[in-house]
């Protein structure tokens, strides 16, 4: 099948129209079994019910003495009639005038409906003189007050972090099912770029060193994908083709560089020649506005960001991570935006939506300030590693003065929504 998509498309989409045309493409991949200790940060794929209560019985919350609260007043004598610690269960019920020694986690013997901690206490041979009564009918976990057995514990889709492992430990729940870490295969291409091993010609400026290598793998990584590197692509039509078959297997394909309008960018005349369903190939933002995606034959996903190091950085944020994190099972796959006061004049030039390489901290009025991290050319790397958001423009606001309120995409922020708000 030939390349085919709506002419807006490829004349160029709004950014949030065109990641909601990117990530209608995604669905979470097959579900697959994984050890607690093998699946922190996927997503279940199931529904998780619990075959336990827990605590699966009354417990103590202190280490102290087991006791009848009927029996518990400043200066009352009881006698201790067995020690519980934890991992050990009560062999007596307590009568009138007894108590328990008890540690946390023992549980509780019969008869008893409290724990006095030890502190409030004295002992003596076999008696207990209790010097506080403050905890009489205190200091107990009931059972079941975390988990009641049958009860929903995690719904499908749900991000395994640490204290989800831990529910699922506690209820002895292994292996849980999730969906699998997507391979997401990567090139770049051009003539003029060069990997590490060619450090001597990188050093004398007669090739460029293929940055965007380095910083594709790690953006990967960071979304929750398993990157495939294919390696650098040379400039001609058999080099491409060779590269992109390296992709067979992969449930994505991102390549760098090659999709603009010059003569040796030939990823798309590549992609038609495979047969690839072209639905974008532009986007009204800047950096980043040469942006392709499109399905190739066996359903693989294709995304094609620029070159330029930053405009990789910034379309991969927008675009792939959020596909990447479809794939792997997130109903919320974009980041969230924030309201941020401008704390410097800037002023544009064409009436695009920009993304502006920006520092956001709280103010000392409370709310959250935006500055810029200096120039911000799109072959200006350096603007990417000071950053810690994007600074987002309208494209009808060529000027924004000190003071003004507009929106960022905070890059290391854990909420999520399910729509973009860029």
């Amino acid at each position: 099948m030939g390349p085919r998509a709506d002419p807006r498309a490829l004349t160029g989409l709004p950014p949030a129209e065109a990641a909601r045309l990117i990530i209608a493409g995604a669905s979470p991949l097959p579900a697959v079994p994984r050890p607690l200790r093998e699946a922190l940060d996927l997503v279940s794929a199931e529904e998780v019910v619990s075959p336990i209560d827990l605590p699966p019985w009354t417990n103590s919350a202190m280490d102290g003495y087991a006791c009848r609260s009927a029996d518990v007043w400043a200066g009352a004598v009881l006698r201790v009639v067995e020690t519980v610690a934890a991992g050990q269960f009560p062999e007596l019920a307590l009568r009138p005038g007894e108590a328990t020694r008890i540690f946390t986690g023992a549980p509780l013997p019969g008869g008893a409906d409290g724990v006095i901690r030890q502190e409030d206490t004295e002992t003596a041979d076999d008696r207990v003189t209790i010097r506080d009564p403050r905890d009489a009918g205190k200091n107990i976990r009931r059972a079941g007050e975390d988990i009641r057995r049958g009860q929903l514990v995690l719904p499908a889709g749900t991000p395994l972090g640490p204290a989800q492992l831990g529910v699922l430990a506690s209820i002895a729940h292994e292996p849980v099912a999730v969906h699998r870490r997507p391979v997401v295969a990567f090139l770049g291409s051009g003539d003029e770029i060069v990997d590490l091993d060619r450090r001597g010609e990188i050093l004398a400026g007669s090739k460029i060193a293929t940055s965007n290598s380095y910083t594709l793998s790690g953006m990967i990584r960071r979304a929750g994908g398993m990157p495939r590197e294919l390696g650098i692509a040379r400039d001609t039509v058999e080099s491409l083709h060779e590269h992109i078959a390296r992709a067979d297997g992969a449930d994505l394909l991102v390549t760098s560089a090659g999709v603009s309008v010059g003569e040796h960018d030939l990823v798309r005349a590549v992609l038609a020649e495979l047969g690839c369903e072209l639905q974008l190939w532009r986007v009204r933002m800047r950096p980043g506005a040469p942006l392709g995606f499109g399905v190739l034959p066996r359903a693989l996903p294709w995304i094609g960001l620029p070159g330029n190091p930053v405009s990789t950085m910034v379309t991969f944020e927008l675009f792939v991570r959020p596909f990447i994190r479809r794939l792997l099972g997130h109903e919320r796959p974009f980041r969230r935006t924030v309201p941020v006061i401008v704390e410097e004049e800037i002023t544009l030039g064409p009436k695009l939506r920009h993304f502006l390489r920006a520092i956001v901290a709280p103010r000392p009025d409370g709310a959250l300030g935006a500055r810029l991290t200096g120039p911000q050319g799109s072959g200006i790397l350096t603007s990417m590693a000071r950053a810690d958001a994007f600074l987002i423009v309208p494209e009808d606001r060529p000027h924004v003065a000190v003071g003004e309120i507009l929106t960022a995409l905070v890059l290391d922020d854990p909420h999520h929504t399910a729509e973009p708000e860029y």
